[in-house]
């Protein structure tokens, strides 16, 4: 009978899962599992920070609606995960991570990385366990499956000693449960279905919301979502990035990505999270009725009353107020009540996207980026990464189709952009534009060399305000005489420094761009490179974004 060490069971255990791509870096402790999963078949992506590695397997995961490992060796590996599991947990994304630890018969006896990361993990994981037995490994992978992908989907962890991973055992006395994850969706209470759709079939002003929350939860009801829209004229808002383009082409739909909660009468909320992004429900009129759909039942009422509460996944649902409502009325001709019809494109965009000023103005440069990508890159991957350099960019983005758009969740995470990159294309293998901060592209900066490594085509652009763009901002009219007698405290960075060198080490494209009209043409020339490529980008450190803007007013106001 042969045997097998722990690190075969575990990719076997991940293969039998249908784990097809691992985002790692690799370590002592966890070299078996490695091992086991190349042998199972599962494509590892090896990173240069294990926090990118998380980026990685979340925007992998949002891409391709697949589920990804990640693996992180024992210690300090498994601490650099933190922020990343945070993330993920934000957004209600399923990620499995798998640690590793000291040998058990040297716990708490000074051996390297003895550190108490499962704890760590509990914290910022839906579910953590620790393997303590070789044999059950198998049964633990498939039980942190379950756990992932449960109604509420998050990150979980499952940590596995290294003597665990390096002792063999007879491979037909180990277990292997069958996959136990599934697929199905709750739907929501057929009484209060009716009583939603009696509602909606009869407002003057509806509209729909979602968030993060519903995409795991929306199945194969998307065009449930687009015909409801259609049918009742009703525009639709997207909060956050991973529900956007799920719906259809939003170039060709306005209705698509329109937020018109504010003048709503009846208004349906989808795996929305009331929480500061949506003015803990303060964006909604007093007197509108309020439908809140969503799978984790404490959200349903969150810092906004429910006037009626659905616990069901926003793809059922949608689809049971659908035929609801078609028995109820006829479908409404003519435009929608917000006026929104037609086609929409980078013609339409603000005055600030259109800035002829130098140096640039941040809105200029992503207006530049989303007519590349109208233009030329309809099919590739945006991510988005930074402060206020992902406020202009977010303004401007048009999702084309599902799993387009990447960018931080309502944590306002930074550096999450090199992650993201590698993630989307190990996805799909589409060409990607990745839009940064100065700021935010220095956390993880040398995963461009895993790009090059990989041989991903990316364009960077950076919008360069040489400082922490959005801090600064704000402290301006915070403090606007310490600043103006003693200038800035610690958010300014080095004048205009030429990251786009760079690339030269892997034969990339770089340029430096001062000149608003220059930046369209410098991004083709990098497209055409193929080569992971930055555009830098000088741009002002003195416009405000709509998201600073009324918090810069009030301040102001105040004072």
């Amino acid at each position: 009978m042969s045997k097998l060490d722990g690190g075969a069971l575990v990719g076997k255990a991940l293969a039998n899962e249908g784990v097809e791509r691992a985002f790692i870096l690799c370590g002592g402790h966890i070299m078996p599992a490695l091992y086991g999963m190349r042998n199972a078949g599962i494509e590892i992506v090896d990173m240069r920070h294990e926090c990118s590695a998380m980026y990685a397997a979340i925007a992998y995961t949002r891409a391709s609606g697949k589920i990804a490992a990640v693996m992180t060796t024992a210690g300090p590996g498994v601490g650099n995960t933190a922020a990343g599991m945070m993330e993920a947990a934000s957004m209600h994304v399923p990620v499995v991570h798998i640690g590793g630890a000291v040998a058990m018969a040297m716990r708490d006896a000074g051996d390297l990385q003895d550190m108490s990361t499962l704890t760590l993990m509990e914290s910022v994981a839906r579910w953590a366990r620790k393997v303590t037995s070789v044999g059950r490994i198998p049964e633990y992978v498939s039980m942190a499956f379950r756990q992932a992908t449960d109604s509420s989907p998050g990150p979980v962890y499952l940590e596995i000693p290294t003597d665990l991973l390096f002792t063999k055992v007879a491979e037909g006395e180990v277990r292997f449960p069958p996959r136990g994850t599934s697929n199905a969706i709750p739907a929501g209470d057929p009484a209060l279905i009716e009583q939603a759709a009696e509602l909606l079939a009869k407002a003057e002003r509806p509209a729909m919301l979602f968030d993060d929350g519903a995409s795991g939860t929306i199945g194969n009801d998307a065009g449930s979502v687009t015909e409801l829209s259609d049918f009742l004229k009703m525009p639709v808002g997207v909060v956050g990035y991973r529900c956007r383009g799920l719906f259809g082409d939003e170039s060709e739909n306005r209705l698509l990505n329109t937020n018109a909660i504010g003048g709503a009468d009846v208004v349906l909320t989808m795996g929305c999270r009331f929480d500061f992004r949506l003015g803990a429900g303060r964006y909604i009129p007093k007197d509108a009725t309020v439908i809140q759909v969503h799978t984790d039942k404490p959200q349903i009422g969150f810092n906004l009353r429910a006037d009626i509460g659905i616990a069901g996944g926003a793809g059922p649902v949608t689809r049971q107020l659908l035929e609801s409502i078609k028995a109820r009325r006829a479908a409404k001709s003519g435009d929608s009540w917000v006026g929104v019809g037609g086609k929409s494109n980078t013609a339409n965009l603000p005055d600030a996207y259109n800035d002829k000023k130098t140096p640039v103005h941040p809105g200029r440069c992503a207006g530049e980026v989303a007519r590349f990508l109208e233009q030329e890159g309809r099919d590739w991957s945006l991510v988005i990464d930074g402060g206020e350099a992902s406020v202009w960019m977010g303004g401007g983005a048009t999702a084309y189709r599902a799993g387009q758009l990447h960018a931080t969740g309502p944590n306002g995470t930074i550096g999450t952009g090199p992650g993201l990159v590698v993630g989307a294309w190990a996805a799909n293998r589409k060409p990607v534009l990745w839009y940064t901060g100065d700021g935010s592209f220095g956390f993880y900066a040398m995963e461009m060399e895993t790009m090059a490594r990989l041989g991903i085509p990316v364009v960077c652009v950076i919008s360069n305000d040489s400082s922490w763009g959005m801090i600064s901002l704000v402290e301006k009219y915070i403090r606007p005489e310490e600043i103006e007698q003693r200038g800035s405290c610690n958010t300014d960075l080095h004048p205009m420094r030429a990251y786009e060198k760079m690339v030269a080490m892997w034969d990339g494209y770089g340029e430096q761009v001062t000149d608003p009209e220059e930046i369209l043409p410098a991004i083709k020339r990098a497209a055409a490179n193929g080569k992971p490529s930055i555009i830098n980008v000088e741009v002002d450190n003195e416009s405000l974004s709509p998201f600073i803007a009324p918090y810069a007013e009030m301040v102001k106001g105040a004072n």
